[in-house]
């Protein structure tokens, strides 16, 4: 548990460093995530940093226990006029170690998907580590994706790590980065070179289509 919440805090400050210095007309940039932006994003990140058990049910309740309505309401609610208020407000979160009644697991989902919908868009990249990537890939693969997952994305699948020893699933074989697998398991879009493989395709025909 402390491990991973070591990992979580070390991304989110190589996050901030990387956000610092961005130019203010590029805070509108779309992120991976459709219908957000790089600002909305990091708001999502502030809301997802603060979150607490109890908090989480009762602004889950007052959303009508909908997932994509949650998170739009916690970037209305998060980000600020300025985008280095933003910021801000993530540096003063950043070390916490609250977070929603769910597996710690999903905190590195959040980090290295969520740094992904950030950075790619702003052609910024970073080396993640490799273990816990592989670590949020195998926790979106058991997890449905009404849940913010990806198992039905990967079922009928062979997915298999270049970087890592990780080979799971039975069928057409997709081969690629853990990370880029993992991309495509949470429904982000993944450069035309990264997925190889005659299940490639089938991985990433709903690239994109959710939030969270």
């Amino acid at each position: 548990m402390n491990e991973i919440w070591a990992v979580v805090h070390a991304e989110r400050e190589a996050l901030i460093r990387d956000l610092e210095g961005l130019p203010a007309e590029r805070w509108d940039t779309p992120s991976l995530c459709p219908g957000w932006d790089v600002h909305d994003v990091l708001a999502h990140l502030v809301d997802d940093a603060k979150t607490t058990r109890l908090g989480f049910f009762r602004r889950f309740a007052a959303a009508r226990f909908d997932f994509d309505r949650y998170n739009d309401e916690a970037v209305a609610r998060e980000r600020a006029d300025e985008p280095q208020r933003t910021l801000a407000s993530f540096r003063a979160v950043s070390h916490r170690t609250t977070s929603a009644p769910v597996s710690k697991d999903t905190r590195l989902v959040e980090a290295f998907v969520h740094g992904e919908d950030i950075r790619r868009p702003l052609g910024l990249s970073r080396t993640y580590p490799v273990a816990h990537v592989v670590t949020a890939l195998r926790y979106q693969l058991g997890t449905r994706v009404t849940l913010g997952g990806g198992k039905e994305r990967a079922q009928g699948l062979r997915l298999t790590a270049t970087d890592a020893s990780l080979a799971v699933g039975e069928g057409p074989e997709v081969r690629g980065t853990a990370l880029a697998l993992l991309l495509a398991a949470s429904g982000r879009p993944t450069g035309a070179d990264e997925l190889t493989g005659p299940g490639a395709s089938a991985l990433t025909r709903d690239g994109g289509l959710h939030h969270g």
